[in-house]
């Protein structure tokens, strides 16, 4: 291998696609379809909002494990504990697997490809059976996972764009309907809305799993400087960005002009599946659903087999393949409760562990600021879990359409009452930063005990 230097804007560009390729799966094509539909002619501020958190996060995740020299998020989270670190890391191997992305790649595909050729009555028992084949599969592919998957994804991402890429053509040129008047949810308020439903892509979350692959694959382009891999990682994740910012651009507006023909769906996934039949007919749907079915399968592929070696490193006595077959079949089982469900109780996990993540985001770059020091992470990180374990409680009651728990309503009313922009779902943004200001001043004049220097 030779050393490099710094990378052509080609090698730039080919991370950046793969990266692309990793983010783009089930949530990117649902979400902003969903946007669109509701958020009607406020779909600019929305679409907007919805960037910040879908496009803009990922790319702040992949630049804050390149920034901080981590070996992986479990490294960077034991700057706050390692015990946090391993709660912290655990759940999000968990939410992007098992509990919601990885069932959400067999119902995605199920309700944008085959659902309109199932009669009414059979929709459950044609999502039992499609997920127990498409689970199967991913199953004994994952024991012995091999370069075909990463090959058949290579093809299958630039097949899916293309696809898309004509279709949002057509919806350009001849739009199905008017755009129409939005729903309550985006009537006011429509860019904090939107900024809450980029949580549901999850990708921030992948971000800070996917960025070491990006940063190995610059590694081994022959790249060895931090700073260069730092902006090596940086130009390759705005290529990433670009393309899924126009793709969720395109979607959202598809979905902002469907509803005149369609109505509102009860989610996005059927809006791609009925724009397809609408603008090519039967061979336009089948051929979205079977590149959709596969592209998903490669996704489900990686999510199984990446929360089978993380969770392998944490408890090294049970084997890599009892964990795949743990995971498979948690994820199938999770699957079957519908996309609806699927995306309804993630919500609250979401709105728990999204502000943790975003801060420790923001933590890593302003760390050299407060010299490293562990007590800036630990303070801030417990002020925003204080706020955020509310918020997911918060909205667990909300998805379960019950009164609040009766601990809960002294908590929400002081929280409502002393927080700004609680309401929005952003009451823990402003203690964070202040807390980050105090305890960062504080750090850098006393100059305690660094994370480094705790074996980081």
């Amino acid at each position: 291998m030779t050393l490099k230097t710094k990378l052509s804007f080609s090698s730039h560009v080919a991370i950046g696609v793969m990266l692309f390729a990793l983010f783009f799966g089930a949530g990117n094509l649902i979400f902003p379809a969903e946007l669109g539909q509701e958020s009607g002619t406020n779909l600019l501020p929305a679409i907007i909002g919805f960037l910040i958190t879908g496009t803009g996060l990922p790319l702040l995740g992949v630049l804050a494990i390149a920034y901080s020299g981590s070996e992986n998020l479990q490294d960077l989270a034991s700057r706050v504990n390692p015990v946090y670190a391993i709660f912290f890391t655990s759940l999000l191997y968990l939410t992007i697997g098992p509990f919601f992305a990885a069932p959400r790649t067999a119902t995605v595909a199920y309700e944008v490809g085959f659902q309109s050729f199932i009669g009414e009555g059979n929709q459950q028992i044609g999502l039992f059976i499609f997920s127990l084949i498409f689970f199967a599969i991913t199953l004994l592919i994952s024991l012995k996972p091999a370069k075909l998957v990463d090959n058949v994804g290579k093809i299958l991402a630039p097949g899916i764009v293309i696809l898309l890429v004509i279709l949002l053509a057509m919806v350009v040129v001849k739009p199905m309907g008017s755009i129409e008047a939005p729903l309550e949810a985006y009537a006011s308020g429509s860019f904090v809305t939107g900024f809450l439903e980029g949580y549901n892509t999850m990708d921030a979350l992948a971000s800070l799993v996917f960025a070491m692959i990006v940063i190995q694959a610059i590694r081994s382009m022959g790249v060895t400087s931090k700073q260069e891999i730092l902006r090596s990682t940086a130009k390759s994740g705005t290529v990433a960005v670009i393309l899924l910012s126009v793709i969720y651009v395109g979607i959202a507006y598809l979905g902002a002009t469907s509803t005149q023909v369609f109505g509102i769906f009860e989610n996005g996934g059927p809006v791609l599946s009925s724009a397809s039949s609408y603008y090519f007919g039967a061979f336009g749907t089948v051929l979205l659903a079977i590149v959709i079915t596969l592209a998903c399968l490669t996704t489900a592929i990686g999510l199984v087999t990446g929360c089978a070696e993380y969770f392998q490193t944490l408890l090294p006595k049970v084997s890599y393949e009892k964990f795949v077959v743990f995971f498979a079949t948690l994820t199938f089982v999770i699957a079957n409760f519908g996309l609806t469900n699927i995306i309804k109780y993630a919500e609250p996990v979401l709105m728990f562990l999204y502000p943790l993540a975003i801060v420790l985001m923001l933590l890593t770059f302003l760390s050299p600021l407060f010299h490293h020091a562990r007590s800036v992470y630990v303070s801030t990180t417990i002020v925003t879990f204080m706020i955020s374990i509310v918020d997911g409680f918060k909205t667990l009651s909300q998805t379960l359409e019950i009164d609040y728990f009766g601990w809960l309503k002294p908590i929400l009313a002081f929280y409502d009452s002393a927080l700004p922009l609680y309401n929005e779902g952003l009451g823990w943004l402003l203690p964070a930063l202040i807390v980050i200001a105090i305890s960062g001043t504080i750090a850098r004049v006393y100059k305690p005990v660094t994370a480094h220097a705790w074996g980081e």
